[in-house]
């Protein structure tokens, strides 16, 4: 059977990615991969100009040419070298992943559902919902824990990049997503959602 591939959307810290190793978990190693959006980051040098610094909530930020590219292999049953990416640094690593196809493609980013030919590549689209104040509030425990950011960093990117990006091009791709959820109210269904995404794929 072809691969069937997933996207999962949503503001950053709107728990996409909680969702998304929820159902790697539920599926198992065998049965399914992710292609994380935030690992074909172009990097910093290549990243479009914003108000503070490169800003990486922009669609241009992300080399969709190769990983629209790459689902298309996964697609097909071919394996790939998937690129990784450092956030300390705002660079992509030197080393890659190989990558094999799996039954179930499951692809997570914020910019995944403005990308058009990206889109034609889904076989189902999810977009997560969440307040700005909660999205904030992980983000910033988030970033100075694991990505060595300091909390005023983490506030003004917030500030200048992270919202406006989210209402100019993450809200508004809502619109092509077959399931919109609440990030707040999945969790204790999850059982039923996983059912529901697993039957319309």
């Amino acid at each position: 059977m072809r691969p069937k591939a997933v996207g999962i959307s949503g503001g950053s810290c709107s728990g996409k990615t909680t969702l998304t190793r929820r159902i790697f978990e539920k599926l198992g190693p065998e049965q399914c991969v992710i292609l994380p959006q935030d690992d074909y980051f172009f990097g910093l040098g290549d990243a479009p100009a914003g108000k503070g610094g490169p800003n990486f909530d922009h669609p241009d930020a992300v080399d969709f040419e190769q990983l629209c590219a790459q689902l298309e292999q996964l697609k097909k049953g071919q394996a790939i070298d998937r690129p990784l990416y450092d956030f300390p640094t705002h660079m992509p690593k030197v080393e890659t992943e190989r990558t094999e196809a799996r039954p179930v493609i499951l692809i997570d980013g914020i910019l995944i559902l403005q990308h058009q030919p990206l889109r034609e590549l889904l076989d189902l689209s999810i977009f997560v919902e969440c307040d700005s104040e909660t999205r904030f509030a992980r983000r910033l425990e988030r970033d100075v824990r694991e990505r060595g950011r300091t909390a005023q960093s983490v506030h003004d990117q917030f500030a200048n990049q992270v919202g406006p990006m989210h209402d100019l091009h993450v809200e508004p791709s809502k619109v092509h997503a077959d399931i919109v959820i609440n990030s707040q109210q999945w969790g204790p269904a999850f059982d039923d959602l996983f059912e529901s995404i697993m039957s319309r794929i």
